[in-house]
């Protein structure tokens, strides 16, 4: 049912660190986040939506200098490309932040002079840090002394830096989190952060001398020795693209207002979301988050995608292959909710030619080239349906490849009834119930095209086109 109060709904993806171009990965976290917030304006919603690129990082610097580039040079290069999937995907978001613009640098030195002065202090450490990670490790986290995320030793770091008072919100962070105040998506990542807030949280560097960070990333306020922890300046990006610096009229209704305020995440970064930022934001006396959705990992015929084993796939490759909606389809139902997900070129051959060339495409096809054959006659022009309730509660909970299964249940149901009823037969022995069936099953694309308009757009106003024309192109041509 439609949403009448035009409530706000705020979603962001993570930003991306730009030291190359996007790869499958990142791209289906900006369909899955783009499916969300297009269902959420179908309901009325008054919905932003944000993505962007992370500028400030280390590891942006050393892939600028081995690839022997200046590196405000390269990371616009590479935020550029980030920013093109606006067009190869068909996304619909409304700002692109890029964490080097000046609106972001004041707002984020703006949050870091509002925090608690009792949650900051200065000290000298050593520790042991991964530039992949952008954080310390102990000596716990690591597989045979190396991050087991990038197969990498983690340099010793020894300096004087700020440290954030990350202990003193324990507490607070666990009602919060119980409560329901800020909701976790899937229940056994929110139950995996409460795990980590009670084994004791411990307080984190939030500053690096400008000779570690290379003179780049955004000065600590009052302190021109120091640049802000990446981490901390990136994470406030979803507060100073609203114009947070200036309190602007978005950064009002968006963030400090009553509505919803999502970040979709991949599970790597959880930490970052569901613990650091929300104490940061208790700290500066700001408003948090209302909901987290940590999604799983897409793998390359059962591996990790990495350079090195030359198994990364690029989304410019897909939409080429399959075409916009083909790819967005594949990328969807390919991460499921609770586990990762894996493709391979002859996986998505398949998954294409079963579900969309020969299962929504035949079925479009057949049932428009059919109606001709209704000799003017009438068919049902019923009332719109209104989306099931169970394709509501999947997208609600985030659970996108459930809600593109109970879609193609309809697909399949309707591909049934026209090899049952043999419609083309009905026209001929019985053409009273010939029109009937006819309008069951236009009435029934006419609802599937519906559904489809937040996954699917391009797919979903095709089908409405068809419709009205009586005619229709190839959805999707068999490969």
């Amino acid at each position: 049912m439609k949403n009448t109060e035009n409530k706000p709904f705020y979603i962001t993806t993570a930003i991306d660190y730009v030291n190359a171009r996007p790869h499958v990965g990142h791209a289906t976290e900006k369909v899955l986040t783009d499916v969300i917030a297009r269902y959420h304006r179908l309901q009325g919603d008054q919905t932003f939506f944000l993505t962007g690129s992370d500028e400030n990082s280390l590891k942006n610097v050393q892939a600028a200098e081995k690839a022997g580039k200046p590196t405000a040079l390269f990371v616009e290069e590479n935020a550029r490309a980030f920013q093109g999937l606006a067009q190869s995907l068909n996304l619909s978001f409304d700002r692109f932040i890029r964490t080097t613009e000046p609106l972001h640098f004041t707002g984020a030195q703006k949050m870091w002079s509002a925090f608690d002065p009792a949650d900051i202090y200065k000290k000298k450490y050593r520790g042991l840090y991964c530039v992949g990670c952008e954080e310390f490790k102990q000596e716990k986290d690591l597989v045979d002394g190396k991050c087991p995320d990038h197969q990498k030793e983690p340099e010793i770091v020894e300096e004087e830096n700020y440290f954030f008072r990350l202990s003193a919100y324990q507490e607070r962070l666990l009602k919060l989190i119980e409560s329901g105040a800020l909701r976790i998506y899937p229940e056994y990542r929110r139950n995996e952060v409460l795990s980590f807030i009670r084994m004791g949280l411990e307080d984190f560097s939030i500053s690096r001398s400008v000779a570690r960070a290379k003179h780049w990333g955004v000065p600590v306020p009052g302190d021109e020795s120091q640049i802000m922890y990446v981490w901390v300046d990136a994470l406030s990006n979803y507060i100073t693209a609203l114009d947070y610096a200036s309190d602007g009229e978005a950064y009002q209704i968006f963030w400090n207002g009553s509505g919803e305020r999502v970040h979709i995440i991949g599970k790597g970064i959880l930490r970052f979301h569901a613990i650091y930022w929300p104490a940061m934001l208790l700290s500066a006396h700001l408003s948090l988050p209302t909901a987290v959705y940590a999604h799983e990992y897409l793998t390359i015929n059962g591996q990790k995608m990495s350079k090195s084993l030359g198994n990364v796939i690029y989304p410019e490759e897909l939409v080429e292959k399959y075409g916009i909606d083909g790819t967005r389809y594949l990328l969807l139902t390919a991460l499921p909710y609770t586990k990762d997900g894996d493709i391979s070129w002859d996986k998505m051959d398949e998954k294409y030619n079963a579900d969309l060339a020969n299962g929504l495409g035949n079925l479009v096809s057949r049932v428009i080239k059919l109606s001709a054959k209704l000799n003017g006659m009438a068919w049902s022009d019923a009332k719109d349906r209104e989306l099931s309730e169970e394709l509501m509660a999947a997208l609600e909970s985030y659970q996108i490849v459930s809600a593109l299964e109970s879609i193609w249940n309809l697909v399949r149901g309707a591909n049934k009834l026209i090899d049952e009823e043999k419609p083309w037969e009905l026209m001929k022995t019985d053409p009273e119930r010939f029109t009937v069936t006819m309008g069951q099953l236009l009435q029934e694309i006419r609802f599937i095209g519906r559904c489809l308009e937040p996954f699917l757009p391009e797919t979903s106003k095709k089908i409405s086109e068809a419709l009205a024309a009586g005619t229709v192109e190839p959805l999707f041509k068999r490969i």
